[in-house]
Order: C-alpha cells, then sequence, then structure tokens
C-alpha cells in the first residue's frame, strides 16, 4: 500500500488528522469566548494552544513546552480550568507516545502533576478541593499511561520491522555468497576444460610440425584438430569470462577468485552411470532413460549435465529420503539437451545429514545459465519434485581445410 505524504515528508493522513485536532480546539475556544473567564484574551491563548498541536507528532516536546507555557499564563491571569485545556492532555499524550525519549515525558507528566494541584486550587469551591485535584489527576494519570502503553506497542511493532529488514538482507547476502561461490566452483571447472584443450592443441601443433614433410595427410589432421579444438576452447572461454563479468568488479560479495585445483578431475557424461550407481546404493530407486543420440558436446556443457544431475539427487536424497523413487531422463534433439530428474518423495528421512553437492537451485541455476539454458523445479501436485533443464546445443564449429 503506498503512503502518500506531503512536501516535508509527513503522512498525508497524519496531517490531515492533526489539523483536525487542532481546528477542534480552536473551535472550541472561539464557541466559549463570550461565557469563559478573560473573554477574548482566554480565546487568544486557547487559539495558540491549538494552533501548536499541529507540530505534536514531529515536535511533541516543543508543542508540550509551549503548550505547559500558555497554561501557566492562564493559571497567572486567574482564569481557573477552562474548556479549551483538554489540549493540554493532547499534549501530554503525544510528548509520551511520540518523543524520542521516554524521560521527556516523565518530565511532562510531572509537570502535569503540578498543573493539576494549581488548577484545582483555582476551581470554584463547590465540592472540596482535594476531590476535584483527584478527578484531574486520575484523567491526566489515564491519559498518561494510555500513551505509555501505545508508545510501548508502536516501538515494538518497529523493532519487529527493523528485525525483519535485517534478516531480509542477512539472506540476500547469503544468496550473493552462495551464487558467488558456485560462480567460483564454475569458473575453476572451465578453466580446467580451456587448459584441457591448450595442452592438446600444443601436443597436436607439434605433431603436425614434425609431420609436415614426412606425413603431410597425419600432419593436416593434426591441424584440423588444433583448428577444431582452439575453437571450442574460444567458446568456453568466452563463457568463462561471461561468469567472471558477471561478479561484483568492486571485489564484494560477488567477486570471484578463479584458482587451478590440481586435484580436480574432469567429468564428463560418460561418468554418468557411475554417478547413478552411487545414488542407487545410498538407497535411491533409480530408472534412468537416454533419449537420441549424443552429440559432440564441449566438455564444459557435458560437465553442466553432470553437475546437474549430481545436485538434483544429491536434493532427492537429502529430501524425499532414502527409498525414494527417482526417474532421470536425458534426451537429446537436434536443438538442445534436455534433462529431467523426477522424485517420487516417498522415502524415508535420513538418520544423518548428507552433505550437499552445492547450493542447490542457486547453484543449478547459475551452471544452466552460462550455457544460456532454462531451468524449472518445483514440487509435483501427485507428490515429490521434478526439476527440468533444457540447454542448447553450441552450433556447429566450420571444419578448417589446409591444402596440402
Amino acid at each position: 500500500m503506498t503512503v502518500r505524504r506531503t512536501m516535508f515528508g509527513r503522512p498525508l493522513r497524519g496531517v490531515a488528522f492533526d489539523v483536525a485536532v487542532a481546528a477542534l480546539v480552536a473551535l472550541i475556544s472561539l464557541t466559549a469566548a463570550v461565557n469563559q473567564p478573560g473573554g477574548w484574551a482566554a480565546t487568544l491563548v486557547g487559539v495558540a494552544m491549538a494552533a501548536a498541536l499541529v507540530l505534536r507528532r514531529t515536535h511533541p516536546s516543543a508543542v508540550t513546552v509551549v503548550v505547559a507555557a500558555l497554561a501557566l499564563v492562564q493559571v497567572i491571569a486567574g482564569w481557573g480550568p477552562l474548556v479549551y485545556d483538554i489540549a493540554v492532555l493532547i499534549a501530554l499524550y503525544s510528548v509520551v507516545k511520540y518523543g524520542e525519549r521516554l524521560r521527556d515525558g516523565v518530565v511532562a507528566g510531572a509537570v502535569a502533576a503540578v498543573g493539576v494541584l494549581l488548577a484545582a486550587a483555582q476551581t470554584p469551591h463547590v465540592v472540596q478541593w482535594w476531590i476535584t485535584a483527584l478527578w484531574y489527576a486520575l484523567v491526566t494519570g489515564a491519559v498518561w499511561l494510555v500513551a505509555l502503553n501505545v508508545r510501548t506497542r508502536r516501538l515494538y511493532v518497529l523493532s519487529l520491522e527493523e528485525r525483519a529488514t535485517t534478516l531480509e538482507r542477512e539472506r540476500e547476502a547469503e544468496s550473493r555468497a552462495a551464487v558467488a561461490e558456485e560462480r567460483t566452483r564454475i569458473a575453476r571447472e572451465l578453466h580446467d576444460v580451456v587448459a584441457h584443450s591448450m595442452a592438446v592443441m600444443i601436443v597436436q601443433a607439434d605433431g603436425a610440425r614434425f609431420m609436415l614433410d614426412s606425413d603431410p595427410a597425419q600432419a593436416r589432421t593434426a591441424v584440423k584438430v588444433v583448428a577444431d579444438t582452439g575453437r571450442q576452447a574460444l567458446e568456453e572461454m568466452r563463457r568463462l569470462v561471461g561468469v567472471l563479468r558477471d561478479a561484483d568488479p568492486g571485489g564484494g560479495a560477488d567477486g570471484l577468485v578463479v584458482a587451478a585445483d590440481p586435484e580436480h578431475r574432469r567429468l564428463a557424461l560418460a561418468e554418468l552411470p557411475d554417478l547413478l550407481t552411487r545414488f542407487g546404493d545410498a538407497g535411491l530407486r533409480i530408472r534412468s532413460t537416454v533419449t537420441g543420440a549424443p552429440p559432440a558436446l564441449p566438455p564444459g556443457l557435458e560437465l553442466t549435465v553432470y553437475r546437474v544431475v549430481q545436485e538434483a539427487l544429491t536434493n532427492a536424497l537429502k529430501h524425499a529420503g532414502v527409498g525414494a523413487g527417482v526417474e532421470v531422463c536425458l534426451a537429446y534433439t537436434t536443438e538442445a539437451v534436455v534433462v529431467r530428474v523426477v522424485d517420487d518423495g516417498q522415502g524415508r528421512p535420513l538418520v544423518s545429514p548428507t552433505p550437499s553437492g552445492g547450493h542447490g537451485l542457486l547453484g543449478m541455476r547459475e551452471r544452466v545459465t552460462v550455457y544460456d539454458g532454462s531451468l524449472t523445479a518445483g514440487p509435483r501436485p501427485v507428490g515429490g519434485w521434478q526439476v527440468d533443464v533444457r540447454l542448447p546445443l553450441p552450433s556447429e564449429p566450420a571444419t578448417e581445410v589446409i591444402a596440402a
């Protein structure tokens, strides 16, 4: 809901309410001008009190001082309590509720107690003065306590809102940190893929140089491998730079640090059966299907498919539990690779937590985005969870022919 504000930044509804309260007090003062002690002079005091009440939310302490000073003028003049003295109670309520420090409200309450005694002393003695003082004290004390209760509730609500805002910022920071960590992992793996391609190119180029005169046909084949591998490595490097470019240039939470991992071993689609076997041994009932003929994929794209299946199975084991049925479908078309992992959610809870293979949906989404793919994940109406990933295939690189 949008709150309309005035040019001073205050909510329009609050300003309208304060103006209405001030207008009501001023109207009371004008109505009683003829019959009240002090006549028009007292009326001017009442109108001045009403004008001060317009700022009772933004400057409650100052408004209370002004109203108290005008009430003192009224006491000195000997006019006694008047109908517009309701402004004193309104100012007391405002300083307790809106004051920056509760001490201001306590001081205002003490001043109001003195005012109660002075007002009771100037009241016509129809009854004993202490009965009048007790009545004024009860009314003033009730106003003070109501204001204190409202202030406490208001501060409690503000603290809840601040806590919710802090928790939201912490969740966003954790999400950014998880994304940064996953991007670092992706960049490291792509770095290894590119380094492998460069090593292949160097070996083939050296072989072509030595066989150029003795075996031109073999040298031509080696040069073609160099060209194709270079194009593929260049494409992987472009994706790696894209991952790094998405990071925070200021080195903040999203900053990436790419480092080679000497113990990292390249994962490929050929290792998918072993992955399914490991998760089957862990307690999942896995059924896998492959549709279409697997084309020659870039190593980075193969790695992305592997990681998506790995993360989806890890989540199934953690959340669906041991004994859950999982269907892994891998479909190859002429345009894309489609991965679908579906679990029935019918497993038993794990006795001990399973270590995560990444950062869940955040990690999968980051990996899929690197290859301009799409990811859909969510609960199924019949129970369980489903993950669908579509990764478009790169265009076939042109074949370079070198004449002998």
